[in-house]
């Protein structure tokens, strides 16, 4: 009888691999993808870190994380620029409190940008990130990837093949944000960049505006819904006036009903 509860365990354990035994369960897997490819300078730079820090530190977000059926996500970030410039700047953090999502935003606070010029390589970094998910030691009742860019991919891979193969490897999402600038960059988004399951993408006119954003996007992608996009779309500045403004608010909300 020993023998045979010795071979049942034995028998487990191959089965069972070692990340299906120790992978953490948590309710969201968030990949956030953020673009510093040579359009981006140092001023911009700051802005983009400034916002994910200051959402970790919202207790608003970190209401959100404990709101899940499980009470936690794990959170990685990954800094991309051109053909094989991609450095996941933080590794993945369970973040399930305010003590713990202060700590993933010192880490991306203190991150050094690993890139600074370059062109965009869009496609590539969807790539990248998608391979990100398997094996990172947690197992997600989601896997979201969210990207943020001022451009759209001018080298490497394109960026529908980018999406393609990261929503073959398993991601269930992947949702942008842009900063409006480069024209056709909203559409390029819209039509090559987001996918899966009920994506959606935010516009903001400059990057003074993308802290805001930034908050808003990720409590959505947390608590699993699309945000309003009256609440979420800050594109009314320098675009001429209140009825383009009306016009591109549309836009994006006709996008993340889609």
């Amino acid at each position: 009888m020993r023998r045979f509860l010795i071979g049942l365990v034995v028998l487990a354990s191959l089965v069972l691999a070692p990340s299906q035994v120790l992978a953490t369960s948590v309710d969201l897997e968030l990949l956030l993808l953020v673009d510093v490819s040579g359009s981006i300078d140092s001023s911009e730079f700051a802005l983009q870190r400034t916002g994910y820090v200051n959402a970790f530190n919202n207790p608003s977000l970190v209401t959100a994380i404990q709101n899940g059926s499980i009470g936690s996500i794990a959170v990685s970030l990954v800094y991309w620029s051109g053909t094989g410039q991609q450095q996941q700047a933080v590794s993945w953090t369970l973040i399930n409190d305010a003590t713990s999502a202060t700590a993933f935003a010192t880490a991306v606070g203190n991150a050094a940008r690993p890139y600074a010029g370059g062109n965009t390589a869009l496609g590539e970094a969807l790539q990248v990130g998608g391979a990100l998910f398997p094996n990172n030691s947690f197992e997600g009742t989601r896997d979201v990837i969210d990207v943020s860019g001022d451009g759209a991919t001018n080298t490497g891979i394109s960026s529908s093949t980018g999406r393609a193969s990261a929503l073959a490897a398993g991601v269930d999402t992947i949702n942008g944000l842009v900063i409006l600038g480069e024209s056709g960059l909203l559409a390029h988004y819209q039509t090559e960049v987001i996918g899966g399951v009920d994506p959606f993408v935010i516009a903001v006119s400059s990057f003074d505006d993308f802290g805001h954003a930034i908050e808003d996007k990720l409590i959505g992608e947390i608590n699993g819904a699309v945000p309003e996009p009256l609440t979420i779309v800050a594109v009314a500045c320098g675009l001429g006036g209140l009825g383009r403004y009306i016009r591109r608010r549309r836009l994006v909300a006709v996008q993340a009903a889609a």
